[in-house]
């Protein structure tokens, strides 16, 4: 988040934009000639409508996408000094995220929980009731995604590390992570055990 950096970061960043280079408190001479840069901010958001488009701030596509980014631009002027905007080549907007985008984001980070417990012999599937509620319980309009993680350890990897130290699940087993829909929580069983509906496998 950009804005909140000291204004000598935003100098340091002017000398960088500006020659390709940085001369440290040491005197030494860094080359960023050919990096590239990416900065963030969380300026103009409130502007930024739920299901937007994500493209860059000059290519609005419809009224409602470019009254979005003239707020957008406003908010940026008034933080930001002019000889810095004129030296970013793009300003890229990203809408929020979706449910749907939810969806797939639990499905990669479950990919990740699957490796890890793949390194002890088991195997781990998701039913698509748990990917649904997962998504819901880990969305926050806020915060995007980033409550997310923490879901995933409080209602799966937490619990499910607990069950496999007491001896519940078996090197080779497959885990079956479901929505208990009445408790509306998650329960895990081997896959023996499973019921009709068919796991998501992530």
């Amino acid at each position: 988040e950009i804005e909140k950096a000291h204004p000598e970061v935003w100098n340091a960043l002017l000398q960088i934009l500006d020659d390709g280079r940085l001369t440290d408190g040491q005197g030494q001479l860094v080359d960023f000639r050919n990096t590239v840069l990416i900065m963030t901010s969380n300026l103009g958001t409130e502007f930024v409508r739920q299901g937007g488009t994500l493209g860059f701030l000059q290519d609005a596509s419809s009224d409602e996408d470019r009254i979005q980014h003239e707020k957008i631009q406003k908010a940026l002027k008034t933080t930001f000094r002019p000889e810095f905007l004129n030296r970013i080549d793009e300003i890229i907007m990203f809408s929020p995220l979706s449910i749907e985008q939810m969806y797939k984001i639990v499905d990669l980070q479950m990919k990740e929980v699957r490796e890890r417990l793949a390194e002890h012999g088991l195997d781990v599937a998701i039913t698509e009731s748990a990917v649904k509620w997962l998504a819901e319980v880990g969305f926050d309009p806020s915060f995007g995604a980033r409550p997310l993680r923490r879901a995933l350890q409080k209602h799966i990897e937490s619990p499910l590390s607990v069950s496999v130290l007491a001896g519940q699940f078996q090197k080779g087993d497959t885990v079956i992570v479901d929505l208990d829909v009445e408790n509306k929580q998650l329960v895990f069983r081997k896959s023996e055990e499973a019921k009709k509906e068919e796991p998501a496998t992530v």
